[in-house]
């Protein structure tokens, strides 16, 4: 009986007696609300706890979310009922559905007992949804109805009969490597099979919904099947990788099979449309490729005016243990979301074997499911069981469509099995015996589907078994083809090629640079606008127009200081059509406080300026953003930004230049290597304040001992010298190691960064105390038209004087030399020390070490650096120095004492260090009697 309101006031005599009547039936109304409250708990309750139940399991041995126990408000029993105050009696009565609920299909009231069955079906069957936590009504309300209205998983004839293909290139292109290479590592996908038509559902999806370009980004386990039949590489391209007589050609040193990656575009089939699909190479450190992916993608959707994510689309796959257990990933996701670094939405797919290498899940993470981490950005996470093809193939289509509505990320959690160890030479039975012991008996995926689609009369045996031998068939012929493959050409299997940039055959188009100096009216128009606010009635703080009235009194003495010379950098390039962006904790402001490149109304909230979007009509545009506090996660995301186009200057700068050792895994397994591992190139330029200034061991050192050990330069050989020796080097180089000592130097190698005609990464040691030092300034002479960067900076001081006469040339780099050119002043030493700096550090300008040792033919050599010995650049600078000289003289050290902090902690200290290291570098008879 529905609620009836009280009767008004003086009413008849008959409307009074049926009033009391309804007061005896009072009690029954009550009963009613409470029934109908508690089956919206119901229906709640299966929508928030359901996939706790749902059989996700295809070897029906584990919970997925590692826990047996059943809700109580789940009904599996009767008996259960009485949790709601309800009992066996009410399950045929009738109950009208909440508004909550799409269950209905297109009633709006239903029995209980089959409302129970229809929340059985849609949330407790081979899907678990995981979304009541997302604080967004819309969205919750989308996900209900995809997954509660009634006859929502009825897949057309075709649909099906294509899923059984996919399915069946899926597991005989893995049976084939098996049986053809049974001792190889592949890594293969067997017990998961169902990825590869998943793929292919969120990219037809996605292709339909106008995406043309899809960067993808996965770890080894189904690579090569996902190359093969997701991007389909030609397959005799992947076969060949497995001869062992293979030559690798001479453009790098190359990567295992499982880690290539590859660019390609295509029609897709399924919906006749272009489409563009890169798969990024990348390391066996597990999920360090996600943010690499997710900049690339930005930089893509940047590049094509793509600016809400309708046209470019990542999607990242990830092993079960990998996904819960590196922080990548946690950093990666709060990407998600920011203005500068958002992607408009991932799809994630986990691809879950329920173990990892050889842990249990139970010890690998502490929470129920390994797709817990999303949560953190409302993203729904659809968990399903592998084996049952249909539900994988309705949950990516959901998945995609999730993605292209809301522009948010969603997770697609395979849960499947390995069916073999960690890879096919290893012994899983030692450590999961039962588990093995299962999956031995376990019906492979695609035997169990083309069963059901036979029983169900959708394909005949016969058409099953030619469509087998049909790929089998394309495999073999393949194969045959790879035995003509004599060289492995690694260009092959570029993931980001730059059309127009370099030669047909790879190459650079001159082996030239041309100045990078600028014209007087150039630098003064640029400054003039850093030294401005090009916006009306906007408010500066009072602070900030003392250093713009300084920046304009410095422009008009044709002079710049650090920030101005990178302003002078910036904006000459934007001028050129040169995109830039610079990204990293708090660099628009700059952790000194001297770049200020974002201007803040002091009265209106949230109101910026940005002066170097003002300099020329038809600019490109200039992107500053400050990032999260994440190293890992940025630095990765800023190389994939790089890593899509030539024409962009891409720089990350540290807080400070120790805190680029939490990003070590982009800097060692991309940075340093990527060249040689994958013959792609990257420019990006990394800015790492450093210098000891008595900040403590952890605001001094950027470890510049660590890059150089990585230079592939060699210290015993003294190279030929040749007319393009400068660019040659460069080209040579896996990077540039540079420690600038002036403003000047500093704006020549950002533009040299462009004008050079390839792309290496840029290591430059960036000052803190020179950022104000009154004597590190530059004049406009140093950066006019014809000027260029200054791999060394010879001592300027020796004009004066007999070259003869000097006693000791001391080599430098960076900030120490105005602490020594300092001292020597007041010591007077002028005549007899000599100051070289060396400017480029990697690739070490040998030419130009041997002319200025050849300048000061009696003088003793002596590197001083601020750094302790067994850090800074000592090991690096002294062999190279050596084999200049043919090791005919001594290279003597002046410095710290060797340590194991990069610095003290204590003030005091730190100056009796200074004034040591100087008294060495200044005594003459400091190093009488050594050997």
């Amino acid at each position: 009986m529905a609620y009836q309101s009280p009767p008004p006031l003086g009413m008849s005599l008959s409307g009074l007696a049926s009033a009391q009547s309804l007061v005896s039936a009072q009690p029954n109304v009550e009963k009613l609300v409470e029934d109908h409250l508690a089956v919206q708990s119901l229906i709640r309750a299966y929508q928030i706890r359901g996939h706790h139940v749902a059989q996700l399991d295809p070897l029906g041995i584990m919970d997925a979310d590692l826990d047996s126990f059943v809700p109580a408000d789940i009904i599996t029993s009767s008996d259960k009922l009485g949790f709601y105050g309800l009992d066996e009696s009410d399950l045929d009565k009738v109950f009208r559905l909440p508004t909550t609920t799409f269950i209905g299909g297109s009633e709006s009231a239903l029995p209980l007992r089959e409302i129970i069955r229809r929340l059985e079906m849609a949330y407790c069957q081979h899907i678990g949804v995981e979304f009541m936590f997302i604080n967004d009504l819309e969205q919750c309300q989308w996900i209900r109805e995809k997954f509660e209205k009634p006859g929502v998983m009825q897949f057309t004839l075709d649909e099906k009969r294509t899923l059984l293909a996919r399915m069946v290139r899926a597991t005989r292109f893995e049976e084939f490597l098996q049986r053809k290479w049974s001792s190889e590592k592949r890594f293969g996908l067997e017990g998961c099979e169902s990825l590869i038509p998943a793929l292919k559902t969120i990219i037809d999806r996605s292709s339909a919904n106008g995406v043309d370009n899809v960067i993808m980004g996965m770890p080894h386990r189904g690579r090569l099947n996902v190359l093969a039949n997701v991007i389909r590489k030609e397959l005799e391209q992947i076969f060949c990788q497995f001869d062992s007589k293979l030559e690798a050609a001479d453009e790098g040193s190359g990567d295992v099979k499982y880690h290539l990656g590859m660019y390609h575009r295509r029609i897709n089939r399924v919906t006749d449309r272009n489409i563009t699909l890169s798969l990024m190479a990348n390391p066996s450190h597990l999920e360090a490729v996600d943010p690499v992916v997710q900049g690339k993608t930005k930089a893509e959707q940047f590049y094509c005016g793509d600016t809400d994510g309708k046209k470019v689309m990542s999607i990242l796959l990830h092993g079960d243990a990998a996904f819960a257990g590196q922080g990548i990933v946690y950093e990666t996701f709060h990407l998600s979301d920011l203005p500068s670094y958002t992607t408009h939405g991932t799809v994630h797919v986990v691809v879950n074997n329920q173990i990892g290498f050889t842990t249990d899940p139970r010890m690998a993470r502490s929470s129920p499911y390994p797709t817990d981490v999303a949560r953190v950005v409302n993203a729904p996470i659809f968990h399903v069981n592998a084996d049952d093809p249909e539900a994988v193939m309705y949950v990516c289509n959901v998945a995609a469509e999730w993605r292209a509505t809301f522009h948010k990320d969603v997770v697609v959690d395979l849960v499947g099995y390995r069916r073999n160890g960690h890879n096919e030479m290893d012994e899983p039975m030692f450590t999961q015996p039962l588990m093995y012991k299962q999956i031995k008996k376990q019906k492979p995926v695609l035997q169990k589907y083309a069963e059901r689609l036979t029983s169900e009369g959708a394909v005949t045996q016969q058409e099953y078994e030619e469509e087998i031998s049909k790929y089998d068939k394309i495999c073999e012929e393949a194969y045959e083809r790879s035995k003509d493959e004599k060289i492995m050409h690694i260009k092959h299997w570029l993931d980001s090629p730059w059309p127009g940039f370099f030669t047909l055959d790879g190459q650079p188009k001159s082996m030239s640079c041309p100045h990078t100096g600028l014209s007087e009216e150039d630098l003064t128009h640029i400054g003039e606008v850093a030294s401005s606010v090009p916006v009306e009635d906007f408010t500066v703080h009072g602070g900030l127009k003392r250093i713009l009235k300084s920046r304009a009194d410095m422009i008009k003495s044709r002079t710049v200081d650090w920030a101005l010379g990178e302003y002078m950098a910036f904006g000459s390039l934007l001028k050129e059509g040169i995109n830039v962006r610079l990204s990293g904790q708090d660099v628009e402001r700059g952790t000194f406080s001297h770049r200020h490149h974002v201007l803040h109304d002091q009265n209106v909230d949230k109101r910026t300026c940005i002066p170097m979007n003002h300099l020329w009509p038809n600019q490109a545009p200039y992107t500053v953003c400050n990032s999260s506090l994440s190293e890992y996660g940025v630095l990765g995301f800023e190389l994939g930004f790089a890593m899509a186009s030539p024409n962009a200057l891409v720089l990350w700068e540290a807080q400070f230049g120790d805190f680029n050792n939490t990003a070590q895994g982009i800097i060692d397994q991309f940075i340093s290597p990527g060249q040689a591992k994958w013959v792609r190139q990257n420019g990006i330029v990394l800015l790492l304040p450093h210098g000891m200034e008595g900040m403590g061991p952890e605001h001094s050192s950027a470890r510049p001992e660590r890059f150089l050990q990585m230079c592939n330069d060699d210290s015993d050989m003294f190279p030929k010298i040749t007319d393009d020796f400068a660019v040659r080097q460069l080209y040579d180089c896996n990077w540039i190691v540079v420690n600038c000592s002036t403003p000047a130097n500093y704006f020549h190698v950002l533009r040299r960064q462009i004008l050079q005609p390839f792309r290496k990464p840029l290591i430059i040691f960036t000052p803190k105390s020179l950022l104000r030092h009154p004597e590190a300034k530059s004049s406009f002479n140093d950066m006019n038209s014809g000027t260029d960067f200054l791999r060394l900076i010879p001592d300027v001081s020796a004009e004066s004087r007999s070259a003869a006469s000097v006693k000791r040339l001391v080599f430098c780099t960076g900030k120490v030399y105005y602490e020594l050119n300092r001292e020597r002043t007041a010591r007077g030493m002028e005549a007899d020390v000599a100051i070289a700096r060396i400017e480029q550090l990697s690739p070490f300008p040998f030419d130009l070490v041997k002319a200025e040792v050849e300048r000061f033919p009696n003088a003793e050599l002596v590197w001083c650096q601020e750094e302790h010995k067994n850090q800074g650049y000592y090991d690096y600078v002294k062999p190279r120095i050596r084999t200049t000289i043919n090791r005919e003289r001594p290279v003597w050290y002046a410095g710290r004492d060797p340590a194991a902090a990069p610095a003290t902690g204590n003030k005091h200290t730190h100056l009796q260090e200074l004034k040591r290291f100087l008294d060495t570098t200044f005594n003459m008879e400091a190093f009488k009697g050594l050997s």
